[in-house]
């Protein structure tokens, strides 16, 4: 059939079909309105956008005078085991690429928070709960405030005092002169504080105390004053750090020297370099074998080498040295009860070194699991975004702590004493290290800002250890069995359903700083990685999705990107318009309701209906014998012949067989498929995001079929939108969001005919009559 006789026969067909559709969106004339502003949900994001620029462009790549400072540092650090003191000496090297004149240069000082001035714990309301940790009820209303700010004893260039003011967790230092475009200067710091208890008073690093074997480990981080970052974008990040936006840092070489006691085992951010002067014959030979071994971890120091060196207390110190090149931030772990071992790994072209220390207390779920997943981690984000480029990532059993930093990162996941523990552990056990092995990807190489964008770390770092989880379950499922799958706590769009429907007042947009959220671990974890796994798998589908992401990831490697650098390269690396999904997944707190409103059954005729001549009329037709034309017939209308139900449209519309004879040849009538049954369903969006609409139709004959209409769907209606199904079978039931994939809130809605659900009383009936 030629493409002409064909759109005749179809326009002819749905002639009257159409009819129904076309009333509905017929102007009537009304009092003239005021305009209004353009609300349209499918508007571009230029009102929110900042305007591309030479230093980011509107690709969402670096732009040509894209500019970055460092901060490179010589630190000697000293560890009193005995007071749980740190001492510390630094000599920063900071370089200015940027085009302007800095005055005066801001530093972090991070561990003020926990200073006894600090306004920290006075900045939010609090009550008394019901039940509390006894150590934190010590804390908090009985004992005297832990005091672990900073002791700044001076700060100097080349022996003179400079000047320095504090402000809480920021110190201001005074440059003597403006440092030029192109400059660096170099200036010391000396301080030292009081390391705080992890377990009884939070915060991301600290010590833990054995009180059986009277040992400490430690987890040490933000403990040395840090430059802050200075950009295009925000000039001086100097944003107090209250105790949730983390981090924004610049990127530079270290080299440290840290001084604990000689038992002690230690490793840190940066490649060891007096290897043979800090282990042990023994344990050198163990390193050499764990080069070499690329299938399981070997141990550098074995349980039995720890038990027996927790019964000892050396007097005497070692000191370990560290080099580390284009890092972000330096942190290290010391105890004598660690045990250690290593796994090497091939990621691309590179061998990479996956290290676990933990206490005996963590074993035996982390020698059997911990180095397995910071393996699986460092390749399963390497597919997804870039190869990992540094030589190894470090896995610390710390208590309660789940945190990140370049090449190590604490993790929880403590079996019971008996060593016995459950799935929730073991799981929240990978789960965690794979959390924060990735975060070494994002920020601490795409190097965001999380003192501003919390999700922009969190968020996508959670997506993506949410693949990474699955994959962990398909390559090891002897540690997932009995479940089919891995019980990812967050990326499944039914988990974020609860959130996104409660109490609005208690909800702020993802694009929120992380201290004015009511619920981080849902703003900036689980609502973003949800939005990107649906982005993935419903929107843009993974072909284009995982190319536009390891696009944006390589694009900003080693580099400070905005959530403007992201959108933009998602968009502009996929040819998918996704401003009206960052709108209304980042920028609101609406949510997804799409539902069925009502269903209505026609068939065809050639005999004029009422409502046919009705709207012939209002077109200036008044006797619809005058031209050639099908009619719709509403089931359960007046008009409506049961007998005329289940019938070709050619038995009920003989005008159409006349037509279809003398238009078409023998072959192209048996190539056609006339509909018997015409279907109008009205959608409804209770719900104000914007999501594709996907359907499954089931027929009365047992076939069904899945049409995924697009989110564009919505661009002229933001509440309704009809479709009319032309079909040769009997509908049976119609299904919206099938397999839950869009985070609808409510499903109560989605079916067709609804489901019938029983209420209490009839549970309680049936469950007796079981009885």
């Amino acid at each position: 059939m030629n493409m002409k006789n064909l759109h005749r026969v179809m326009t002819f067909i749905f002639a009257m079909a159409s009819v129904v559709v076309f009333a509905q969106e017929e102007p009537t004339e009304k009092e003239p309105q005021q305009g209004h502003q353009n609300t349209n949900k499918f508007r571009q994001l230029y009102q929110e956008f900042s305007t591309p620029n030479q230093y980011r462009t509107a690709s969402g790549a670096p732009g040509p005078a894209y500019y970055q400072n460092t901060a490179d540092y010589e630190m000697d650090i000293t560890l009193d085991d005995k007071n749980q003191k740190l001492y510390g000496e630094e000599t920063i090297t900071y370089t200015n690429n940027s085009p302007d004149h800095l005055e005066y240069l801001w530093v972090q000082l991070d561990q003020n928070v926990r200073a006894k001035d600090s306004k920290s714990q006075l900045r939010n309301g609090n009550g008394i709960a019901a039940v509390n940790q006894t150590g934190r009820f010590v804390s908090q209303f009985v004992d005297e405030p832990f005091d672990g700010g900073f002791n700044i004893e001076k700060v100097t260039q080349n022996g003179s005092p400079l000047k320095y003011t504090i402000n809480q967790t920021m110190m201001r230092v005074d440059l003597p002169e403006a440092l030029e475009p192109g400059d660096d200067i170099e200036f010391s710091i000396k301080w030292w504080y009081n390391i705080n208890d992890h377990v009884v008073n939070r915060g991301r690093s600290g010590y833990e105390f054995f009180e059986k074997d009277g040992n400490y480990a430690y987890v040490i981080a933000q403990f040395f004053p840090r430059m802050a970052v200075y950009n295009d974008v925000e000039g001086w990040q100097n944003y107090q750090f209250w105790g949730s936006g983390e981090f924004a840092l610049p990127f530079g070489d270290y080299n440290v020297k840290i001084t604990v006691p000689a038992d002690h085992v230690l490793d840190a951010t940066g490649k060891l370099e007096n290897r043979k002067e800090v282990f042990s014959k023994k344990m050198m030979d163990r390193y050499e074998q764990a080069k070499k071994s690329f299938d399981k971890p070997v141990l550098i120091v074995t349980q039995e080498e720890a038990e027996k060196a927790e019964k000892g207390a050396s007097n005497k110190t070692k000191t370990w040295e560290f080099e580390a090149k284009m890092v972000r931030d330096f942190a290290f772990t010391t105890s004598r009860k660690y045990i250690w071992d290593m796994q090497n790994v091939k990621v691309g072209s590179r061998e990479v070194m996956a290290v676990s220390l933990y206490p005996k207390e963590g074993n035996p779920l982390w020698e059997e699991y911990s180095t397995k997943a910071v393996a699986h981690t460092l390749t399963s984000y390497s597919d997804m975004t870039f190869d990992y480029p540094y030589h190894k990532a470090i896995s610390v059993h710390a208590k309660n702590q789940g945190m990140e930093y370049p090449m190590i990162c604490w993790n929880y996941g403590r079996p019971n004493e008996d060593g016995t523990y459950s799935d929730r552990t073991k799981f929240g056990m990978i789960s965690v290290i794979i959390h924060e092995v990735g975060h070494n990807f994002f920020p601490m190489i795409v190097n965001s800002d999380e003192r501003q964008w919390g999700w922009m770390d969190e968020g996508i770092n959670t997506f993506v250890q949410f693949v990474s989880e699955q994959e962990f379950g398909k390559k090891h499922p002897e540690a997932v069995a009995p479940l089919d799958n891995y019980p990812s706590r967050r990326g499944d769009p039914a988990k974020i359903t609860s959130y996104m429907k409660g109490n609005q007042d208690f909800i702020s947009p993802i694009m929120s700083n992380p201290e004015q959220v009511y619920q981080l671990g849902n703003n900036a974890y689980g609502k973003p990685a949800t939005a990107l796994n649906i982005l993935r798998e419903t929107v843009m589908g993974k072909e284009l999705f995982d190319h536009a992401f390891k696009t944006y990831s390589r694009r900003w490697m080693f580099k400070h990107p905005t959530p403007e650098d992201f959108f933009r390269t998602m968009e502009d690396a996929s040819g998918v318009d996704l401003d009206w999904y960052w709108r209304g997944w980042f920028y609101t707190t609406d949510f997804v309701d799409i539902g069925i409103e009502e269903v209505n059954s026609y068939y065809v005729t050639d005999q004029p209906t009422k409502a046919g001549k009705e709207m012939l009329k209002r077109y200036g037709v008044e006797d619809a014998s005058q031209i050639d034309a099908l009619y719709v017939v509403e089931e359960g209308s007046e008009e409506f012949k049961p007998e005329m139900k289940n019938k070709s449209a050619l038995e009920n519309a003989p005008k159409l067989k006349t037509f279809m004879m003398d238009n078409f040849t023998e072959q192209e009538r048996q190539n056609m498929n006339v509909p018997k049954h015409f279907y109008q369903i009205k959608f409804n969006k209770p719900g104000g995001l914007v999501m594709p609409l996907i359907v499954e139709y089931k027929y009365k004959d047992g076939t069904s079929e899945r049409i995924n209409y697009p989110a564009q769907i919505w661009r002229k209606n933001d509440k309704e939108v009809t479709r009319v199904l032309a079909t040769n079978k009997e509908l049976a039931s119609i299904v919206v969001d099938p397999d839950m994939e869009t985070a609808d809130v409510n499903t109560s809605n989605n079916s067709w005919p609804q489901e019938e659900k029983p209420n209490e009383f009839e549970k309680f009936k049936k469950e007796k009559t079981k009885g």
